[in-house]
Order: C-alpha cells, then sequence, then structure tokens
C-alpha cells in the first residue's frame, strides 16, 4: 500500500449533507420539524435558507424569530448570496428539501430561473443528479402548478405533497407532521423513529 493509499483508507467520511429551505407556503412546521429530528444526527450537516415570504409564515404560524430558526441548523445561508457553497456542484451535498415550497418556488426551479440562492441551490441539485424533494402545499391545484410539478418529476425531483396519513391512527397534529417528516427522511435513508412502520392490515 502506498502512502497516499495509506492517507486515503485514514480519511474519515463527511458528515451526510442536507440543504432544507423554507419558503412562502403555509406549512413551515415541516421545515421546522425536519431541522429539529435532524439536529440530533450527529452524522447529518444541516444547510438552511429561508425567503423571506417564508419567515414571515414562520412568525404567522410558529411565532418564531429567525434567530430561533437558525439555531437549529448547523449553517446558514443569506438567501441572497448566490457566491454561497451550496451554489456549485463543486460542494458535496446529498440533496435538498424544500419545506413548504410555494407555487412560486416551484415555477422558478422547473423553468431554471436560479433567481435566488434557494432556486440556485435546486437547479445545482438536479444538475449534479441528486436528490430534490419538493414539499408542495397549494389546494387545489391549477394547470400551471401540474405541469411544473410534471416539469420537476421529469428532471429528476421529487414531488412530495406533505398529505397526511390516517392508517397509523395519529392522535394529533404533531403526530401527522411527524409521519409525513419521516417519509420524507426515508429518501434519504436517514433512521428515525418518529412513526410506526407499515406491518400489514389488521386481521379482524
Amino acid at each position: 500500500m502506498t502512502a497516499s493509499a495509506d492517507a486515503l483508507s485514514l480519511t474519515p467520511a463527511r458528515r451526510k449533507r442536507i440543504i432544507i429551505a423554507i419558503t412562502g407556503a403555509t406549512g413551515v412546521i415541516y421545515g421546522i420539524r425536519l431541522l429539529q429530528v435532524l439536529r440530533d444526527h450527529a452524522d447529518v450537516e444541516t444547510h438552511l435558507l429561508i425567503s423571506e415570504a417564508g419567515m414571515l409564515n414562520l412568525h404567522q404560524e410558529l411565532d418564531m424569530k429567525r434567530k430561533n430558526v437558525e439555531a437549529l441548523a448547523d449553517v446558514v445561508h443569506n438567501v441572497r448570496d448566490v457566491g454561497a457553497s451550496i451554489a456549485s456542484g463543486s460542494f458535496q451535498s446529498d440533496g435538498m428539501i424544500i419545506a413548504p415550497c410555494s407555487m412560486k418556488t416551484l415555477a422558478a426551479v422547473a423553468h431554471g430561473l436560479s433567481d435566488n440562492l434557494i432556486t440556485r441551490a435546486a437547479d445545482v441539485v438536479l444538475k449534479e443528479r441528486r436528490r430534490l424533494v419538493l414539499m408542495v402545499r397549494e389546494t387545489p391545484f391549477n394547470l400551471a402548478h401540474l405541469r411544473n410539478m410534471t416539469a420537476v418529476t421529469e428532471m429528476g425531483g421529487i414531488i412530495f405533497p406533505p398529505l397526511p396519513g390516517f392508517y397509523h391512527r395519529p392522535a394529533s397534529i404533531a403526530e401527522m407532521v411527524d409521519h409525513t417528516v419521516g417519509r420524507v427522511l426515508d429518501l434519504f435513508e436517514i433512521q428515525h423513529t418518529l412513526t410506526p412502520r407499515w406491518s400489514g392490515m389488521k386481521a379482524e
């Protein structure tokens, strides 16, 4: 074994890096809960982005201040800083979750606008063939929404509306949120105990 190969074998594996963006759609609790859960994973490094509209919703829905949200993440990026590390494909990440994802952000991603760091980071994730999950929040959908979701899907992104499941008989909103967050974490192969696993129909 050469010296360089020996050194390589001693190089520690890097932490899994997940980019989380919170945009101006209702449902900011999903982004917050993701950050809370991932904070307890020592092997996961979170990179946070919050749009201006997302910050308004955090205040409206959860009475949270920016500093309290940012304290949940390992790294915080300014949404206007298009020169940030996550704006480059050379920055190694394991993917990105936009939770929640507004229809404006969906449209920007679908059309490759890269008009801020959120949509630029999403564009990078797509071009590098990494996992992009958009937790789109709107109802009902119009044709533009549906076409944009189709476009993102065709590019390799995953459209994940945070629709609650009821087969596990949730007793609270928190349990419904955790079930959805758990399903998203499954897409990144991140272990969790947020919700029971389906084991088949109960016998009568």
